[in-house]
């Protein structure tokens, strides 16, 4: 992985819950000793800041740029994948707080969304 600290990243199609790719994790430890659950809620939570009229766009071209949990451990960031088809793709990114820098790998993250698009 690219990114410094990174533990894992999934791709997931966030309309169906289901992961399309993953990389790195560690077996033992959620989220990726059960993939499925953790994209299952990844898709809930981009679900949920998309559709909240708290975090629904105000401003006409506004739109959820990502989501980040915070965790006393690690940061989850999930930014979803814009494309010209259906942008039904959010990636993933599961980073170890200690070894990882979040300011840099949300830019990372947004660059690798932006060239799966």
């Amino acid at each position: 992985m690219t990114i410094r600290g990174a533990i894992g990243a999934s791709l997931i199609d966030y309309t169906t819950g289901q992961t399309l790719g993953l990389e790195g994790g560690q077996p033992d430890v959620a989220p990726h000793a059960d993939p499925t659950a953790a994209a299952l809620g990844t898709a809930s939570v981009i679900h949920a800041a998309m559709q909240t009229a708290a975090y629904a766009p105000a401003v006409p071209g506004d739109s959820v740029e990502d989501v980040i949990i915070s965790t006393s451990a690690a940061y989850h960031l999930i930014r979803p994948v814009r494309t010209t088809f259906d942008s039904r793709l959010i990636l993933y990114v599961w980073l170890d707080r200690n070894e990882g820098n979040l300011a840099i790998a949300r830019r990372r993250v947004r660059s690798l969304a932006d060239d799966l698009a």
